[in-house]
């Protein structure tokens, strides 16, 4: 039925815009689909926990479900609410397997094996589903992005990537449906997370990219709350660690730690 509707939509040369979410959604993902409403004819809003990009059981038992606060969320920016099934996703076991080279192998890429391809498996498909003018992705998840922009390239997909700031609570604690998670001491600790890179990014002015990693560990440590799982600066178009930043463009910190048994990951670019 979807597929019908949007078929002729494009019949009818109307451009559709997709955002695809796990669902718990937020004003992070109501920015993205606002942006999408204000640049589409038709907006198509995606939900669903896909099981193939996460490399822990338990994470991804305990990822929030909340399909009815979804769909009251969403309903009057909307037009279709895609919520397939597992099943209706892969009636068989997928098995694509792609190569996104240097972008998947730091950070998110190396501590969660198999995640990028779970990702990329499950985005291409929702793009063959409905077919989108343009797609709309968080900068929180920034490797993803990239990882996004690659595949578009690599499947000479005629997809338009549109890239989303991060909409962040008032705490500066970057939007996120893991947040659900926290306790309600862990939730006023969180904020830590953003002015530690506000501060880092001000020590960038005197220290280097190696440097500052270590300066941001530091502060970490020191934090009994927290555990540091990564900080790095990285050139933002390659995500590659750097040794300086003259010879980047564009540098961003790309962190994620622990926090009350929660994996909370933010950036921010830095030049």
């Amino acid at each position: 039925m979807l597929q019908d509707a949007l078929q002729s939509a494009h019949q009818t040369h109307k451009t559709v815009g997709l955002v695809p979410t796990m669902g718990a959604l937020h004003n992070g993902h109501l920015t993205l689909i606002k942006q999408a409403r204000a640049e589409n004819d038709i907006v198509v809003c995606s939900i669903f926990v896909n099981p193939i990009q996460f490399n822990n059981q338990e994470d991804l038992e305990k990822y929030p479900r909340l399909p009815e606060e979804d769909i009251e969320l969403i309903k009057d920016y909307c037009d279709y609410c895609f919520m397939p099934s597992v099943e209706e996703m892969y009636p068989v076991p997928p098995t694509e397997k792609y190569n996104f080279g240097a972008l998947e192998a730091v950070m998110e890429g190396a501590m969660r094996p198999g995640h990028f391809n779970g990702v990329g498996i499950v985005v291409n498909r929702l793009f063959q589903l409905t077919q989108p003018t343009k797609a709309y992705f968080g900068k929180k998840d920034f490797q993803q992005l990239a990882i996004i922009k690659q595949l578009v390239k690599d499947e000479h997909l005629n997809i338009e990537i549109r890239p989303v700031e991060i909409v962040r609570e008032k705490d500066g604690l970057a939007i996120s449906s893991r947040n659900k998670r926290l306790s309600e001491t862990a939730r006023q600790e969180a904020p830590f997370i953003y002015q530690t890179l506000l501060k880092a990014k001000a020590e960038s002015t005197h220290l280097l990219p190696k440097q500052l990693e270590k300066w941001i560990a530091e502060q970490f440590a020191a934090n009994k709350a927290f555990e540091l799982e990564y900080a790095q600066v990285v050139d933002a178009d390659t995500l590659q660690p750097i040794d300086d930043y003259q010879h980047s463009q564009s540098v961003i910190i790309c962190l994620t730690a622990w926090l009350d048994n929660v994996r909370l990951i933010d950036n921010i670019i830095i030049k």
